[in-house]
């Protein structure tokens, strides 16, 4: 932090992107102004604050803050309880612009107090033990009380983890100013397991990462701990995120040995005060690898003494050490299947391991062997339904939200609500892999809102994948959400400001999978650049429109895959790489009778995989939504679309439109100049202006090559 305190830091960052402006020796908010006072231009930020910036909101919140909060008491002693002391202290001097004193004992008048049953008497006077018993430990009451001679507010949990969730989500009411005379709250997280997934190599690089190197910074530790690991695991905690995984799933077995656990662990210390757990993925072939055993077969017992002697070792270093990550038998990562065992007996001997310490095993269910059947998006569904009910009760399958590969636009994955009796967790991608990696502003809210809302019938009509993540639908114990991430060591942390929404979302729908796309689209622009209201606005609506956009001018109508092995740039021709199922023509399938993958009860026979009625809609070309077209069906260039156009036309005019609405980003964001620093204005600016060019290539490229097969004239695109 060049020399100051994070403290300081935090004061001078949020000043001018706040609405505050320069007046003597003091801030003032830019609706007190004279007209004798000079405004001075918003102070330069780089996005290192994410939405920790605790910037002042409107004049009128924070005179309500400043009368109602006079002090804060925060009981208790624990490291945790020091972070909570740390982070609101830290907070409310931004906010409110002077010092609340801050120690752990007292409740009177003007009092925030922020402890446990356990360690304050007012906590226990006020808040029964049965509500707080009903959210759990990591649940939490924010509620308004009376007291003589004014208020007080009390928030509560029965751990101080809790507790700390309840101060972010109180300092979040504050930084969107939301108003805090009445307030009676109470959360609690609906998923068990909240965790960000790191592709993160021993070498420092990072897959699919598009922000700078790895943050670990491996020849460093033990020894070095930087703010930076402190700073992410405060990032983490401020959404109610609950573990992070730090390593890739393509897994090198080294992060196993005793040399990286204790880095690890180091790590993990760093860590604990926030709720942050440690999980790490496992390489099947460790054993073999680092072990020095002659196989990795999973019934083999030097095989079962090595896991479990593993995992005494780790967690004999890392006491709350969360479980492991595999990706076993996929993209040649060694797995069961090389010894004749099944996915069910690979995951249980890891589990058998973790089981006397509490630990859980998230095995991957992105498998898609050639052998299983010709069509990849069916053969996971195929390989997991037949082993339902044969995994070990601390085994989650982790599943991606398409049964394809994180794809601009895919239906939900059937296996969402097809296994009854093993638990399941989602793996979404904030790192935007197909989604134009960090150069693109699309905001992943509404695609996240589109899966988790989206009904899978499995117990009739309200099933929705998010009440299948939640356990209610079927009675899962483990529940839970994965993120790949992609924060690196750009100073702001995701390489594209706006790819910070993205973390945020998701880290929001991780605690609660039904909240809504706009609302956390507009707290975090809220915490991230500004109150202004018409910029609020005018920001919520960019971002809201965004996802639609890119997948109007990359691959709209269910086109998917037309990409090559960069996963950016349009490659429609592509029918060359290892693996047919790695080539776009595998896909589309154009040609001059038309284009799109049959996946119909007269083609590949997807649909069977879901529930009625909705296999009857994806199976009927009129009753399927346009937006899965192609994804179901091969349909001639002729087919004539809802709009009245022909599909040939209809897939121009999307194109051309996406094309349309990414220059309208660019515009729109030009207007907001002067309402948000100059840094941050100028560098998202720089990535508009190469989505606009790279937006143009996909629709002329495309276009181009669609309309060798179609035998149309493609329409002069609209300036």
């Amino acid at each position: 932090m060049n020399g100051i305190s994070r403290r300081e830091f935090v004061w001078r960052s949020v000043a001018g992107t706040a609405g505050l402006w320069l007046a003597g020796n003091r801030w003032v908010h830019s609706g007190e102004r004279s007209g004798a006072v000079a405004p001075v231009r918003p102070t330069d930020e780089d996005g290192y604050m994410l939405w920790l910036r605790y910037a002042p909101p409107a004049k009128q919140a924070v005179r309500e803050y400043q009368r109602r909060i006079k002090r804060v008491c925060v009981a208790g002693g624990s490291p945790t309880c020091r972070v909570i002391s740390e982070e609101i202290a830290t907070a409310l001097k931004s906010l409110l612009g002077d010092a609340v004193p801050v120690s752990n004992d007292g409740f009177d008048a003007g009092t925030l107090l922020i402890g446990t049953p356990a360690t304050s008497a007012q906590v226990r006077e006020n808040v029964p033990a049965e509500d707080l018993d009903r959210l759990g430990p990591e649940g939490y009451i924010i509620r308004s009380v009376k007291l003589k001679g004014g208020g007080g507010i009390i928030i509560a949990s029965s751990t101080d983890i809790g507790a700390l969730y309840g101060c972010f989500h109180f300092l979040r009411l504050l930084q969107t100013g939301q108003p805090i005379a009445a307030l009676e709250i109470k959360e609690r997280p609906r998923l068990k397991l909240r965790l960000m997934n790191h592709w993160d190599n021993l070498d420092g690089s990072v897959e699919r990462g598009y922000a700078g190197r790895s943050l670990w910074r491996w020849a460093e530790l033990p020894d070095k701990l930087g703010q930076r690991y402190v700073d992410y695991a405060r990032a983490c905690a401020s959404l109610g995120l609950n573990g992070a995984v730090i390593h890739n799933v393509n897994a090198n077995p080294r992060i196993l040995t005793a040399e990286y656990l204790r880095k690890v662990a180091a790590l993990a210390n760093v860590w604990r005060p926030y709720g942050v757990r440690m999980y790490l993925t496992a390489n099947f072939a460790a054993p073999v690898r680092i072990g020095g055993l002659p196989t990795a077969d999973p019934l083999d017992q030097r095989v079962k003494d090595w896991w479990r002697a593993k995992a005494d070792e780790i967690y004999s270093l890392i006491p709350d050490f969360g479980g492991f990550l595999v990706k076993a038998d996929s993209e040649g990562q060694p797995g069961p299947k090389t010894y004749g065992r099944s996915h069910a007996e690979g995951a249980n001997l890891l589990a058998e391991a973790l089981a006397p310490h509490g630990g859980v095993v998230m095995w991957r269910a992105f498998v898609y062997d050639h052998d299983v059947d010709p069509d990849r998006v069916k053969r996971a569904y195929i390989e997991f339904t037949r082993l339902d009910g044969q995994f070990r009760a601390n085994v989650v399958i982790q599943i991606k939200n398409g049964p394809l590969d994180f794809q601009p636009r895919e239906p939900f994955h059937p296996l969402f609500g097809a296994l009854k009796h093993t638990p399941v967790m989602a793996e979404i991608q904030p790192t935007q892999e197909y989604l134009g990696q960090a150069k693109h502003l699309v905001y992943l809210g509404p695609m996240w809102e589109e899966f988790l809302q989206s009904d899978t019938y499995a117990k009739g009509q309200g099933s929705t994948v998010a009440k299948v993540l939640m356990g209610e639908v079927h009675p899962y114990q483990l529940t839970g959400m994965a993120g790949v991430v992609n924060p690196g060591a750009d100073a702001n942390w995701c390489g594209h400001h706006f790819s910070q929404a993205n973390w945020y979302a998701f880290g929001r729908l991780a605690w609660n999978p039904e909240l809504g796309a706009a609302q956390l689209a507009e707290e975090w622009t809220r915490m991230t650049f500004t109150n202004d209201p018409e910029a609020v606005r005018t920001i919520c609506r960019m971002m809201m429109t965004s996802y639609e956009t890119f997948v109007s001018y990359t691959m709209p109508l269910g086109l998917h895959h037309l990409i090559g092995g960069d996963h950016y740039a349009p490659m429609p021709w592509n029918d060359r790489a290892p693996r047919e199922d790695w080539t776009a023509t595998y896909y589309h399938r154009a040609s001059e009778d038309g284009i799109g993958f049959d996946r119909t009860r007269r083609g590949s026979g997807a649909v069977d995989q879901y529930h009625p009625p909705l296999c009857d809609i994806f199976d009927d070309i009129n009753r399927c939504p346009e937006k899965f077209l192609l994804w179901f069906h091969r349909c001639a260039w002729d087919h004539r679309m809802k709009s009245g156009r022909t599909l040939w036309e209809e897939l121009c005019a999307k194109y051309d439109e996406g094309v349309r609405q990414a220059r309208e980003l660019q515009k729109t964001w030009e207007t907001l100049k002067g309402k948000i620093d100059a840094r941050r204005h100028r560098e998202v600016a720089e990535r508009l202006a190469i989505q606009v060019a790279d937006a143009a290539k996909w629709r002329d490229q495309i276009l181009e090559y669609f309309a060798r097969f179609s035998k149309r004239p493609v329409p002069k695109p609209v300036p």
